[in-house]
């Protein structure tokens, strides 16, 4: 039977496919964000986002699991080190996906595939947008009627002072 087995195949053997995900998940480890096809970034968010969980907790135990999938010691120590730290407080949900459009050459969608923490442009404008507050229309009405009033003022004084 065949239960519990839906996953994007990506057109790929199984060997094809474990080595891909694997050398997608160390070049997102490496530069923090990558341009995929969607389907690929779906299927690579799949088999990441454990492996950034077990990161969490630094154990010889977990060090030696996600070095058998990734087969790389420098995206290991980039993993257990650098990302663990900033990732440290998040629950889950590790990447974002960004679409991107349609590719020329055979229509497929693309994206960017990121870790979430470290896409500074999207931090800052959080950032920013927490310090601003709404303010009602009400408030804004009636101080725009009293500079209505006082700018014909100024002009006048202004007048003297250029002749």
């Amino acid at each position: 039977m065949r239960h519990n087995k839906k996953f994007n195949h990506l057109g790929r053997k199984t060997a094809h496919r474990s080595s891909m995900l694997a050398n997608m998940t160390i070049s997102l480890i490496f530069h923090k964000r990558i341009n995929t096809t969607l389907a690929k970034a779906k299927a690579l968010r799949i088999y990441a986002e454990p492996l950034i969980n077990r990161a969490k907790e630094d154990t010889m135990a977990n060090r030696r699991l996600v070095f058998s999938y990734l087969q790389n010691k420098e995206a290991v120590k980039i993993l257990f080190q650098e990302i663990a730290e900033k990732i440290g407080q998040r629950p889950g949900g590790y990447t974002r996906i960004l679409k991107t459009g349609n590719r020329l050459g055979d229509n497929a969608q693309t994206c960017f595939i990121e870790l979430v923490d470290y896409n500074e442009a999207m931090l800052n404008d959080s950032e920013a947008g927490k310090s601003k507050t709404r303010r009602s229309r009400r408030k804004k009405a009636a101080p725009a009627a009293e500079t209505a009033a006082e700018a014909p003022a100024a002009e006048q004084t202004e007048a003297p002072a250029a002749e």
